[in-house]
Order: C-alpha cells, then structure tokens, then sequence
C-alpha cells in the first residue's frame, strides 16, 4: 500500500512515495531463505566442530610440551649435580697430585 506525503518541492502537492519495509517480513522467509541460513548454519557448525578438534589437539600438544619441559628441567638439575660432583672430584686430584709434587 502506497502512502501519500505531502512534497517539499510544490506547496500544497502531495507525492506518493513506497512504503518502508517492515523489519522482518514473512514475506522475506521464503525458502531459498530458509535453504540459505540452514547452510550458513551448517557451514559454521563444521567450522565450530574443526575449531574445537584444533583447540583439543593444541591442549594436547601444550600438556605434552609442559611434560618434556619438566623432565628436561630434571634432566638439567641431575647433569648439574653430576658437573659438580666431577668437578668436586677433579679440584680434589688436583690438589693431592700438586701436594706429591711438592712433597717429592
């Protein structure tokens, strides 16, 4: 239905102008609208459910890389102690072989 507004232009004219389109129309909800949404929705759906696997596999891998992070940081500790111990151990030589020479 077409609406009469009166014009600007002419004092005292009236011009027709189209009526504006309501929100959400049922008019609109036809099928190939329907068809259109429910891909949409099944697009984002698949995108949804890769993003989620993509998500579980990156806290998977993140668990297993905080795992390897603390048995290199234990394997680290056990070569430090073991580079002390030798180290302990060589200063000791040193010191009983520069005692020898000196007593011989």
């Amino acid at each position: 239905m077409e609406e009469l507004c009166p014009s600007t232009e002419l004092p005292g004219a009236k011009q027709l102008t189209p009526p504006r389109p309501e929100p959400y129309s049922p008019a609109m909800n036809d099928n190939s609208n329907k068809s259109g949404f429910e891909t949409e929705f099944a697009r984002l759906e698949s995108r949804l459910q890769e993003l989620l696997v993509t998500v579980e596999a990156l806290r998977e891998e993140n668990r297993a890389l905080r795992q390897r992070q603390e048995s290199l940081a234990a394997e680290r500790s056990a070569f430090a102690q073991r580079n002390d111990q030798v180290r302990a151990r060589v200063e000791a030589m040193i010191g009983r072989l520069k005692t020898m020479e000196h007593t011989a």
